[in-house]
């Protein structure tokens, strides 16, 4: 993927296409998978596709235990945890909900920062957003609305999963700086790490649902040819388009136009996921849900797009290569 060979803008209107659909994806996947297996299978195919990458770009892991260490918990901030929430999450709530769910990474990333990176400052402009996107997602979940609102317990689940990933990417400034090889070392080792935990997901999953659920949801096991296989190639796709080949896609827009353009994609995500949802799934978005996604994105465009004024003298700031300096800015 040549920055010469191709615009950055074509990568940049196809990764807003696959990051968007991807809860699509997820919620015909659901038709015969449990959301635990949904992010399990996704992760597996991820971390086949981006090995072959590495390969092929002759990119070297990160070494030394205490980077592993760390990226033990990037992976599972960045890709379990997210990945499994978000699936498990749309067995309750529409994808359209999830997709709009994704926006509120930058709250999540505002309130990290201020406690991770004290000596950084958060900024008025930022305050007022994350205020601005707390009030889209009232909105959205509806409290005062059980009938109008969306399922509250997956509401939360999706919220927790959008979360995660400001919660990840703060903890990578915080604690990966200088260690990135570049390239496509880093994800890599991040989807690595969420592979090898798949079969305690897998174990928690089974142990969840108890052996005479079954493991897979009700109806999945009168589904035959097509109606079977149709939604677990729909997770394979998820997994090797928009986990692996979307990892490269995003660092061929970064390369190109820099962190700021290439993490602005949250904003087109939620209108694929809620296009998406309504058109294909017919998933009904009411207009308090509507309004509420509306306010988020409007808090958090207040987010990443201020920029705190930097003392004098204060040296320029060090950032990783191939990672967001910001992680406020970082989302689905």
């Amino acid at each position: 993927m040549s920055r010469t060979a191709t615009p950055w803008q074509v990568w940049y209107v196809a990764l807003a296409l696959v990051w968007g659909s991807s809860y699509l994806l997820m919620k015909l996947g659901l038709g015969v998978l449990t959301g635990v297996q949904v992010a399990s299978l996704r992760i597996v195919c991820g971390a086949a596709v981006l090995l072959l990458l590495l390969a092929l770009t002759r990119t070297r892991l990160p070494r030394g235990r205490r980077t592993w260490g760390h990226l033990l918990v990037t992976g599972t901030l960045l890709c379990t945890l997210p990945w499994t929430l978000f699936a498990v999450g749309e067995e309750r709530v529409s994808s359209a909900v999830a997709g709009i769910a994704n926006a509120t990474t930058p709250l999540a990333a505002v309130i990290t920062t201020a406690l991770m990176l004290p000596g950084e400052p958060v900024g008025r402009r930022r305050q007022v957003g994350v205020a601005v996107g707390f009030l889209g997602v009232l909105l959205i979940a509806q409290p005062w609305s059980l009938k109008h609102g969306p399922d509250l317990v997956g509401f939360l689940m999706v919220l927790a999963a959008s979360a995660s990933y400001g919660v990840g990417w703060t903890y990578v400034r915080r604690f990966l700086h200088g260690v990135d090889p570049g390239g496509l070392s880093m994800p890599t080792a991040q989807v690595l790490v969420a592979a090898v935990q798949v079969p305690l997901l897998l174990l928690l999953d089974g142990w969840r649902r108890g052996a005479d659920a079954g493991a897979v949801p009700p109806g999945a096991a009168d589904a035959a040819g097509w109606e079977r296989w149709g939604p677990v190639l729909a997770v394979v796709v998820l997994g090797v388009v928009g986990t692996g080949l979307a990892q490269a896609m995003q660092y061929a827009v970064v390369r190109a136009a820099g962190p700021t353009v290439a993490t602005s994609v949250t904003y087109p995500i939620v209108v694929v996921s809620v296009v998406l949802g309504v058109l294909l799934l017919d998933e009904h978005v009411g207009p308090a849900v509507l309004l509420g996604a509306g306010v988020v994105l409007v808090g958090s465009v207040l987010i990443t797009g201020a920029r705190p004024r930097r003392r004098r003298g204060s040296g320029r700031k060090r950032h990783t290569p191939g990672l967001s300096a910001d992680p406020a800015k970082m989302g689905g």
